[in-house]
């Protein structure tokens, strides 16, 4: 907190994201300490954000490449959060981004109508939509209802953030055989509450609540 004169400052605490030359990178940063230098591919991490042409991607993966001739470079996988669809980029190695404010709010999903999926803050009673297909992935492990860390670039709502793991309820999938242990290998399909349909080992039974991961979609345990 600062004050000046009768007037008290609180910081606000937003994202942060780096750019050069078309391309900037999402950070989490507040914008009281928001700093001038920059960093480099080297800090990539799946699931940033970065602007190439004046177009907002999401970060699925990445591979740093030294070629025997020639300069280092950095092959990427870009999801596009206007419409979800993916393209690959490559970047120079070291190629430094600059940094531009970006805010995460923590919202309640409320449903996805095959054109949109729907938010509303808690507080204001706000809603939002964002193009169901750019998030069309990271639903697959929302429940309507659930709270949601949406993100606004530039002041829209553009992408979600998720944990690394959610624990959801198996909806449908065949009953476990007498026998079917930990042990016995071997998996089967189960839909869940959401409607995605995972792989699960064969003693997993409906109604049972199972850990899932949200970026590769496997099952990881019973929850």
């Amino acid at each position: 907190m600062a004050s000046l004169g009768s007037l008290t400052y609180w910081p606000v605490m937003t994202s942060t994201l780096f750019m050069q030359a078309g391309a900037r990178i999402l950070t989490g940063r507040s914008p009281a300490t928001l700093p001038s230098v920059a960093i480099t591919t080297n800090q990539f991490k799946n699931g940033n954000h970065i602007e190439v042409d004046g177009t907002i991607f999401k970060i699925v993966d990445f591979q740093h490449v030294k070629p025997g001739k020639g300069g280092a470079f950095v092959r990427t996988k870009l999801r596009r959060a206007s419409d979800g669809n993916v393209i690959d980029r490559t970047f120079r190695a070291g190629e430094k981004f600059r940094s531009v404010r970006t805010e995460s709010r923590k919202m309640q999903y409320l449903y996805a109508d095959g054109t949109d999926a729907h938010f509303m803050d808690t507080e204001s009673f706000e809603q939002i939509a964002i193009p169901e297909a750019a998030v069309q992935e990271m639903l697959r492990w929302c429940v309507p209802s659930s709270e949601i860390d949406v993100l606004f670039i530039d002041d829209q709502p553009s992408d979600l953030q998720l944990p690394a793991s959610v624990d959801l309820e198996v909806t449908q999938t065949d009953p476990g055989l007498r026998g079917d242990t930990v042990s016995s290998g071997g998996t089967k399909p189960a839909t869940l509450e959401t409607g995605a349909v995972i792989q699960v080992p064969l003693f997993v039974e409906p109604g049972q609540r199972i850990r899932v991961d949200t970026r590769s979609g496997e099952y990881m345990a019973r929850a």
